[in-house]
């Protein structure tokens, strides 16, 4: 080995061991080790930042934003609000949850798409009284699996189709990824479905331990009926079915300023009137959509907010300006363009109007308004934000726009008519200029440590190709096998490829190891690309520890999993992908 070659394999042990370790973050040790091979010289200076432009770096930040834009349009709740109303049994509940998420991932960030159906996941196994545990991990392992279906689908493929084009001079196109990881996915969902979930420890355990998450305050809020909304002809008991399918519950109707006696069950609703809820903010967010109703004040809001709306919660302290006082008193929709749109008095019930409402110290008051806006309302109110729990107000009308949109540059660039990154970046010009994304937060929904990662690793992997470091290693691998099948050759690429997927992230595992695998499909005269399947594959399947992949540390709290617990249902798992994957990697891409 020459001394470039022992200083990079030395570095990149250091790298391994201290994210294995975990103490720092994965972002700054990267970091770190990109400065460390500048002063080295083992990365020349004019390359020092230079994947911090790479494609798949760029890529990866803007699926990102689209993901949010997705969410925030209401495209993707539209479809999962039905789930909780299905009155399924644990495997079919998985098996829908499961093949939801590799849908949604195949198309959208995986991690995204956990994040967007674990609470649903949540609510379903609070409504059935049975642990999470029993299905977040299955719900994150088909997430996973969904992400090997498209380009888009996970980081590992971006990396793998970016570096292709720099090897062979053509990247993998957006469907390339699809014979292989949607045998992967499908083969991978079943097993979950019917045995996967069963090895999961406590699986017989009918204890909930992160119903908490659950608990969020109940605000009495008033929703607008507008023109075209379904309820319109309907009695109030009719929604029902509605209400709870978003947690929520109708408790009376306001018609022409005046709240009708009781809960007026029998009354048929009109145009212009407004339902009173009790729910929590997302459960209020959820059957607004459902019902194609509005919040009070909505529209002018809209109008006024450039950069989109925002819901906050926040708590009434003593002596607060509000404490005695009304909305209505204090004008404050009309003269300060933010709505009270609902109040929780824990759990007490009131039969004023929210605006009408007394504020008394130690309500919880919900804020919607234009994002720039709200907090400055809230501090000369004197109220104190709760803590951030992510609510967002919900575009539904717009939710048909932002899928056609998405959609139609998917299409573009999957017949190759623009660059991919070129596609995803007028997407989300799009969105942020119908404030699908506010501009605001167009910045704050990329994952900056994920980006830095990649921007440190890939000239380091860079580096270790032009010093001939991977052709030591993949001599290595050729070496070991030598006089073996060439499909022990890629089994025992798949399995060094898993393990470091397990302990690293998948991202820097990817990046190392595509041009291994490329440089292993030279020396014995095979098909590269079969090779750099391998790789996606495997850098993507990581199911034995909760810091493989970042789908598995999502769920770890709110499913009450230890350490131990991934690798039971993981390693058949992973066994089943390694002999499923490569003969439909044999197949589709011969060698």
């Amino acid at each position: 080995m020459t001394t470039d070659q022992i200083l990079l394999f030395g570095l990149f042990v250091i790298v391994f061991i201290l994210l294995i370790w975990g103490r720092w973050r994965y972002d700054m040790v990267a970091f770190a080790a990109l400065v460390v091979a500048l002063i080295l010289g083992l990365v020349p200076t004019e390359q020092a930042f230079s994947g911090f432009g790479h494609p798949a770096t760029v890529i990866v930040a803007l699926v990102l934003v689209v993901s949010r834009g997705l969410m925030n349009s209401g495209a993707v709740d539209l479809i999962t609000r039905k789930l909780t109303s299905m009155d399924l049994n644990l495997p079919s509940h998985i098996a829908t949850m499961g093949g939801l998420g590799a849908v949604f991932s195949a198309f959208m960030n995986n991690v995204a798409a956990l994040a967007m159906l674990m609470p649903v996941d949540l609510h379903a196994a609070a409504k059935a009284k049975r642990s999470p545990r029993l299905s977040l991990m299955p719900l994150a392992f088909a997430t996973i699996l969904g992400g090997l279906i498209t380009l888009i689908g996970t980081p590992p493929n971006i990396i793998i189709a970016a570096y292709r084009e720099n090897a062979l001079g053509v990247p993998f196109g957006m469907f390339d990824f699809a014979p292989v990881g949607l045998i992967c996915a499908v083969v991978g969902i079943l097993f979950i479905m019917f045995i996967g979930w069963r090895l999961i420890p406590g699986s017989q355990d009918s204890a909930a331990p992160s119903v908490d998450l659950l608990d969020q305050e109940g605000y009495l809020a008033e929703l607008l009926v507008p023109e075209g909304s379904p309820a319109i002809g309907k009695m109030v008991r009719e929604l029902d079915p509605a209400a709870d399918d978003s947690d929520a519950t109708i408790v009376g109707l306001v018609r022409n300023n005046t709240r009708l006696a009781g809960m007026a069950r029998n009354v048929e609703i009109r145009e212009g009137d407004l339902l009173v809820v009790d729910a929590g903010a997302k459960g209020i967010d959820q059957f607004r959509g459902a019902m194609k109703l509005e919040f009070d004040g909505e529209k002018r809001h809209e109008k006024a907010a450039a950069g989109g709306m925002v819901l906050m919660e926040f708590v009434v302290p003593r002596l607060a300006s509000i404490e005695g006082r009304s909305a209505m008193s204090l004008r404050l929709m009309t003269r300060h363009g933010v709505t009270l749109l609902g109040v929780s008095r824990q759990g007490k019930k009131f039969r004023d109007r929210v605006r009408k409402l007394t504020i008394e110290a130690g309500d919880i008051l919900l804020l919607l308004g234009p994002v720039d806006r709200v907090p400055e309302v809230a501090q000369w109110l004197g109220v104190l934000p709760l803590a951030e729990r992510g609510l967002s107000v919900t575009q539904y009308r717009r939710a048909g726009l932002a899928a056609g949109i998405f959609a139609a540059a998917v299409a573009i660039a999957s017949f190759g008519w623009l660059y991919l990154a070129v596609a995803l970046a007028a997407v989300v010009i799009a969105y942020v200029v119908l404030d699908i994304v506010p501009v605001q937060e167009v910045y704050s929904h990329i994952e900056w440590p994920v980006i830095v990662l990649l921007g440190s690793m890939i000239p380091l992997g860079t580096a270790l190709e032009t010093t001939g470091g991977t052709a030591l290693i993949a001599g290595s691998i050729v070496d070991l096998t030598e006089g073996l099948p060439i499909v022990i050759v890629m089994t025992v690429l798949m399995v060094i490829v898993m393990t470091l997927s397990d302990v690293l992230n998948n991202t820097a595992t990817a990046v190392v190891s595509a041009p291994i695998a490329v440089d292993i499909a030279n020396r014995l005269d095979a098909n590269p690309d079969a090779f750099l399947m391998i790789v996606a594959v495997a850098a993507s399947c990581a199911f034995l520890t909760p810091i493989g992949h970042k789908n598995n540390t999502l769920i770890m709290g709110p499913g009450g999993y230890k350490f131990g617990d991934y690798w039971r249902m993981g390693l058949p798992l992973e066994i089943l992908i390694i002999a499923v994957s490569i003969p439909a990697i044999l197949f589709f891409w011969p060698l």
